[in-house]
């Protein structure tokens, strides 16, 4: 792969792409249609709409006390999503894959370590972002902790020159205080606190894991709203019609978040045996209509350091990813 100077990015070539591709005689996968550049200055003259791009890391993830593993998913995705077949319903031309971020270890493994370097990861990944979606394309981000929405959302603001929204379907509001230093439990406050994120939304939140604080900071705050997922679960409505009437009247832009450990039994760093199905989340992909800023698919995992091992994360995200871009092409 060649290496791009700026920020530690690794733009791919046509090759690096053929290189994680099956070829059947008869058949055509994305791989074999999808776009690249050599210089991020020709993204805006690419007549791809999505760019697709990963942060294989789980610094933020461990800075937040957590299992790492969220560095495995970028790769086994990737590879996924390159082999679906190129048909009708999704050709391959439609999408750009720019590249992944190389994210070193810290030589300081300490709490205090990690969140030093989860700063600089902001710092890294921002200006990438920033470059896409002022080319007018929708970043599509796969792998890493949660702590990567505050840099996309930094990333997207600057763009667009003013604040953005955001809706996360998560057990968690990752809601942290910014002042314990950058992990993945605090990226929506930090970009709130750095005044990067308006609105903020959180559906399926997990009664289990808010704190005593919380529930009074969502009640005086006019730009955070909750949707639980105990509330979802008792709804005579299906999931699609709660989330139509959740995120309907959330203005553009906006961004789309979906942490993984929201989805029912799959490989992520905060597993859960409840939570949707990977059917829930699809439906929602499927059926949109809003022109997203960008989506974020993180915290899935192939390989957790425990040594838990899931090959299904990758062919999941390979799913969504694709059911974003369906919904979306024929309106973009």
């Amino acid at each position: 792969m060649v290496k791009y100077t700026m920020d530690n990015f690794k733009l791919y070539t046509q090759q690096d792409i053929l290189s994680l591709v099956n070829t059947r005689i008869g058949e055509q996968k994305l791989g074999e249609k999808v776009q690249v550049v050599t210089d991020l200055d020709q993204l805006k003259n690419a007549a791809a709409q999505f760019v697709l791009l990963g942060i294989p890391e789980d610094i933020g993830v461990r800075a937040n006390h957590g299992i790492g593993g969220t560095k495995t998913a970028w790769q086994a995705a990737l590879k996924t999503f390159l082999n679906i077949q190129s048909n009708p319903f999704l050709q391959g031309e439609e999408i750009l894959v720019l590249g992944h971020f190389e994210i070193a270890e810290p030589k300081d493994q300490s709490i205090d370590g990690l969140r030093k370097k989860v700063a600089e990861i902001d710092s890294l990944v921002s200006p990438i972002i920033e470059k896409i979606v002022a080319a007018g394309k929708i970043p599509i981000v796969i792998g890493g902790g949660h702590n990567n929405a505050a840099p996309l959302i930094w990333g997207s603001s600057l763009a667009l020159k003013q604040a953005i929204n955001v809706v996360n379907i998560d057990a968690h509001a990752d809601l942290r205080n910014p002042a314990e230093g950058r992990h993945s439990g605090n990226g929506f406050s930090y970009a709130m606190q750095n005044a990067y994120l308006n609105q903020y939304r959180i559906f399926g939140l997990h009664q289990n894991y808010v704190n005593q604080a919380l529930p009074n900071q969502i009640a005086t705050s006019q730009n955070i709203s909750v949707t639980y997922f105990e509330d979802l679960l008792q709804s005579q409505k299906s999931i699609a019609e709660n989330w139509v009437d959740f995120t309907d009247d959330l203005p553009t832009p906006c961004g789309l978040e979906i942490d993984l450990d929201s989805i029912e039994n799959l490989m992520s760093s905060a597993i859960s045996p409840s939570g949707f199905s990977i059917n829930d989340i699809r439906k929602i992909l499927l059926g949109n209509t809003k022109k997203y800023t960008y989506l974020h698919l993180c915290e899935g995992a192939i390989v957790m350091e425990d040594g838990r091992v899931d090959q299904k994360t990758g062919k999941a995200i390979a799913y969504l990813v694709s059911d974003f871009i369906k919904a979306l092409r024929p309106r973009i």
